[in-house]
């Protein structure tokens, strides 16, 4: 956070574009920055499940799962498998089995597959947790993780995520 925040400093007309940050201030804990990073967000880039997901994430770890989905951002235009159905997700208007139903439809090529996949995994787990299934969280997100990780920046919050569970594991112990 600090790093992006001292870019930000240096070249301020690029924050409303630094949704990475809102990531980073999710896992910082800093959930009130993360929620007003993904709103400010949302002025640059309207059609994103993702940003609303982050932005559901943040708002449910300061307020409570039904209080993120009052506040839940609308989205239209994701075209991204299974985007779409993450979102509804997350409204509580979709079952998690809508989810990966999406991702697997249609027949797509094995990399477009295994792309959906990833993503469907991501959202399923980060749900499941704001939710308070852990188990099928880590799952999940071990699923993308693992299983279906996609190259960039989404594949190494996947794989940060697991390690956190791994990390939980082991201070249990």
């Amino acid at each position: 956070v600090k790093d992006f925040d001292k870019y930000l400093d240096l070249v301020p007309g690029q924050r409303p574009y630094h949704w990475q940050r809102g990531i980073s201030c999710y896992y910082a804990g800093l959930y009130e920055e993360g929620r007003k990073q993904f709103v400010l967000h949302q002025t640059v880039n309207k059609h994103d499940v993702e940003n609303a997901a982050w932005h559901f994430l943040c708002v449910a770890r300061l307020s409570g799962v039904e209080k993120a989905r009052a506040a839940l951002i609308p989205i239209q235009g994701d075209q991204r498998v299974p985007m779409a159905q993450v979102h509804a997700l997350f409204a509580g208007t979709a079952k998690t089995d809508d989810v990966l139903d999406a991702a697997r439809a249609g027949n797509p090529s094995p990399a477009r597959l295994k792309e959906q996949l990833f993503y469907a995994n991501l959202y399923l787990g980060l749900y499941y947790e704001a939710t308070g299934d852990q188990a099928k969280a880590r799952t999940h997100i071990e699923k993308a993780a693992a299983d279906y990780l996609t190259e960039g920046y989404m594949g190494e919050v996947a794989r940060v995520h697991a390690a956190t569970f791994s990390k939980a594991a082991v201070l249990k112990e």
